[in-house]
This record gives C-alpha cells, structure tokens and sequence, in this order.
C-alpha cells in the first residue's frame, strides 16, 4: 500500500468545497483528515512538511472531473490532463446513512492518490443536502405512492449534473467530465444527420455551437444514456464524457498505462453513490410495514406479503404462497413454478401474482404509455415519425412512435411491453442519438 500522497488544503470561497493540491512525491508524514467543520460544511486536512503549488493554466479549457474513486473517472481525468487540458478532480460527498457500511472514505482517498498521480488539484464537494433531497426523499416518496422510481436519473440530475455541474462553471471551469459511458458528439443543427465527432478532440474554450447531442456509448454493454436523459440541452456543450468512445478493457489498460491504482478496482453497483444495498431493508427504515394479501389472478387468496409498497413487478420475492391455496386454484404445486407481482394496488394493500411472468393483468403489459415531466436534449420528436426505445436499462431498443391525445404525450411502442410501471423512465433514441424522455404515468 503506497503511502498517502503530500497534500495542502484550502477552502474555496463558497465554504461548501475544499482545494486540496496533491503531489505525486511520496512522504512518510501522516495525512491527518479531520470531520466537516459544522459551520460550513468545509473538509479540512493537514500535511507536513507542504510546499507550495503554482497553477499552470492551459489553452484548451478548464475542467473539473467527477472522481469517484474508480477507474472510469480515473482515466477521464488522465485523458483530458493528456489532451493538454487545464484539469482539475473534484470527489462529491453525499449524503450517507450510519447504518450502512460505505466505503467512501476509502473512494476518496483513491481518488486523492489519482489526483497526486496526475499532478492535478483535488477539491471535496459537499452535496449532502442535494443528494438526500433529490434522491433518497423522491426514492422513499415514489415507493410510497406505488411506484417504480429511478433514483439514477435523478442523482445524474440533480447531483452530477445539478450541484456539481453548478459549482464548477461558477468556479471558472469551461466543462465537467464524468466516467459515464455515453458520447456528446457535435451537430451542425439539431438534426440526427450530421456529426463532426466528440469535443475533446476539439480542445478549445468556450462555448459551442447549439448543436451538441448526446449520443451512445462505443461499448453498447456499458452504454449509460438511459440515466442521462434529465440533463439540459443547454449544458451538453460543457460536459465531456472521455471515455464514451472506448470499451471497458481499453478503459483499464489506460489505466494500467497510466500507473493509476484504481486499474483494477472492482466497479460499483447499484444506487447511486451508496451502491449494492438490500432495498426492502433500506425502505423499512421510512415506511412502515403493514400486512396485505395476495391474490391470483382469479382474485382469491393464497398468501400474505408485508406491504405493497415494498414489492415491484416482475418481483419473485418479498411474499409469501400457501401450498394448499395455490394447489385449490389448480397450480402445479409438485412443479413449485415461481410465482411473480404482475399487479398490485396500494390503496387495498394488496398484489396479484402469476406462474406467468407476462400475464395479462400485469401492468404495464401494453403498447401505449402516457409519459409526463419529459425532457428533449434538442427538438421534440415528431409526431408519427419512427423512433426507439427503452422502458429499462440495457432493455434492446423497441420501435416506437408518438401521438398527441388531448394535450397529452402518448408513444406508442409496435410490440406489447412488460413492467413498464408508473414512475419508471422512457427513454427515446434516434438511432444512436439519445433525445431524451419522460416519467410513466
């Protein structure tokens, strides 16, 4: 374990980040970290034996990178450094609960050791506020209304590229870069005919030309469009997206080539920022359970779950079959077929579940959604015009079109869709361009 890097802290005006300046020199003195000062919210830490650190502004740009302690926004950050421009890695601390074991103090250090690799200035963001708001309350909110939400999404917008994209153009940086996989590529109008290729390889300040469109990632398996969709069209000319354009393995070679220690960290999953977590348990904590029944689908009662509100569609878990019920209605019970939540109804406390996954009364289970709350990254789709889609992450693109119903936004998909629940995100796409999309209604 190589020792922690020389690093001298300095609080940016605001009082919500702190600047620390790394270097790549390895010294035995202790890095000393203390809790947020409670006034301000300011992470301070103290280093022996400092020197000072001139800033030598570059040509091509300044800009701040989301480092979260990966391999991803490690490499993006190398990357742009690379390219000549003027870089610096900002780690975004969020809200977290004492009940569950978070590694971000450990992410943050990786990303501190990045930043003294690369030679660039490290600053904490303080985003508490923001990522318990906008995340975790609209989480609890959309769950106890019965719905599917998307937690991802809001984070991205909100958070990424709400606080954090807000704090470094007002700190004078000309972009933000995240290691999301996904592409904002140049466009002589808003059309989905003409590219001119992604703007790093532009290397120029300032703004650009209102054609910036957001487009897939190179690598389809890892492609995150579908949780970009909220971000504003206008702010799609200051966000980079460098390593949009490879493939993972190319991602960690680069970051082998480069020396980083984070070549070989394991990849988060799930939530946003708190990653794998038990999501049942995590509602528990804010909503209180209450006993419902389940029903068949011929709409009589073969068991108990401990509250709707906790289960989703497709779900196969979290509820409890009677044999002898289940057998009654005819149920191959020698088979033990799974059962799954095809419906649910939050004010009667109860859920319906079928051997069928795709069974008729499953909600969702149909070809034309009404969306709300949308969001177009250029011109709104045109009616009857063949577009794609997709309900879900990584779901395969879908044939979809659009029509208008009494003022209201209906897209119409060529064949049935399951689990498309109330809550959950519609994302369009033209060809590889990601318009942008709407909320289930």
């Amino acid at each position: 374990m190589p020792h922690p890097e020389q690093c001298v802290c300095r609080p940016f005006a605001n009082h919500r980040a702190s600047l620390v300046f790394c270097f790549s020199q390895t010294h035995h003195s202790h890095l000393s970290v203390s809790k947020k000062d409670a006034t301000f919210g300011v992470m301070t830490s103290q280093v022996l034996n400092s020197k000072p650190y001139t800033l030598n502004p570059k040509t091509f740009g300044r800009v701040f990178v989301g480092l979260s302690g990966g391999v991803d926004s490690s490499v993006s950050a190398a990357l742009l450094k690379k390219d000549g421009f003027d870089v610096t890695g900002v780690f975004i601390r969020v809200w977290q609960p004492d009940w569950i074991l978070c590694t971000w103090k450990e992410d943050r250090l990786d990303a501190m050791r990045v930043c003294a690799k690369l030679g660039i200035p490290f600053v904490e963001l303080n985003l508490e506020k923001e990522y318990k708001k906008e995340v975790v309350d609209y989480m609890i909110a959309e769950y106890k209304k019965g719905n599917t939400p998307n937690p991802d999404v809001m984070c991205n917008r909100y958070v990424k590229f709400g606080g954090f994209y807000e704090f470094a153009r007002s700190s004078g940086a000309d972009y933000v870069a995240t290691g999301h996989y996904a592409r904002v590529m140049e466009h002589g109008t808003w059309n989905t005919e003409h590219k001119t290729g992604d703007r790093r390889q532009k290397k120029k300040t300032g703004s650009y030309a209102p054609g910036s469109m957001l487009h897939v990632a190179c690598d389809a398996n890892k492609d995150q469009s579908y949780f970009l969709w909220q971000i504003r069209k206008e702010q799609l000319s200051h966000i980079l997206f460098p390593v949009g354009g490879l493939e993972k393995p190319e991602v960690r070679r680069l970051a082998k080539k480069f020396g980083l220690i984070t070549a070989d960290k394991k990849d988060s999953q799930g939530l946003c920022f708190l990653g794998k977590i038990d999501m049942k348990d995590f509602l528990k904590r804010y909503i209180s359970e209450k006993k419902g029944k389940v029903l068949n689908e011929s709409g009589e009662i073969i068991g108990t779950h401990s509250g709707a509100v906790f289960l989703t569609l497709g779900e196969r878990h979290g509820f409890t079959v009677n044999v002898e019920s289940a057998a009654a209605d005819g149920t191959n019970a020698e088979n033990k077929l799974p059962y799954y939540v095809v419906s649910k109804d939050i004010k009667k406390n109860t859920i319906i579940v079928s051997n069928n996954p795709k069974s008729e009364m499953t909600i969702g289970s149909k070809k034309v959604f009404e969306i709300r709350d949308t969001n177009w990254l250029g011109e709104a789709p045109t009616i009857g015009k063949k577009y794609l889609a997709r309900i879900r992450y990584r779901q395969p693109l879908q044939e979809v079109r659009f029509k208008i119903h009494d003022s209201r936004f209906m897209i119409h998909f060529a064949s049935s869709q399951s689990g498309g629940a109330p809550g959950q995100s519609i994302v369009i796409y033209d060809g590889e361009i990601c318009l942008g999309g709407g909320v289930i209604c």
